[in-house]
This record gives structure tokens, sequence and C-alpha cells, in this order.
């Protein structure tokens, strides 16, 4: 069985500064998607009665699915770069 090796501690740092970076930026950008899309502001509380269930699907669709992708693409992007400092800064035998 092959154990996979823990993260550093540098990249659990930086790793979760991306994370966090990354939502609140996809969370920003997709709130202005939805408002150039639908002309209305985003819905804060998809419970009220004001919001209709096919908007409220909507914006959960969009919010989960484009929040999903910019983790994946940003956190694989931050890795790579990560690992290729750290062989840089690594002394070669």
């Amino acid at each position: 069985m092959k154990t996979e090796e823990k993260p550093d501690i540098a990249w659990r740092v930086i790793g979760g500064l991306v994370g966090l970076g990354t939502a609140w930026a996809a969370k920003k950008v997709l709130g202005i998607a939805w408002v150039k899309i639908t002309g209305k502001e985003p819905p804060i509380d998809t419970d009220s009665d004001e919001v209709g269930m096919a908007e409220a699907i909507g914006y959960a669709v969009l919010m989960g699915v484009g929040m999903q992708v910019a983790q994946i693409v940003v956190n694989k992007t931050a890795k790579k770069r990560y690992l290729a400092w750290k062989a840089l800064k690594t002394p070669t035998r």
C-alpha cells in the first residue's frame, strides 16, 4: 500500500492563503457575472419568498461550479509553481 507524503508546513500555509484569496475573488467575480447576466443583484437569502426557485437554483449552480473550478485551477497552478520554486531551492547532490 502506497502512503502519500504529508505536505510541508510552508505549502499548508500557502495553500490555505491561496484558498482564502481564491474564494473571495471568485465570489466577487461570480457576483459581477450574475449582475451582468440577470440584471439583478445576487440573492442574499435564497430562502426568501422574494427569490424564485429557478433564481435560487441558478445562483447555487453558478456559485458552486464557479467556486470549485476556480479552486481547482488556482490550487493546481499554485502547487505547480511552489514545487518548481522548491526544486530550485533544494540543492542537488
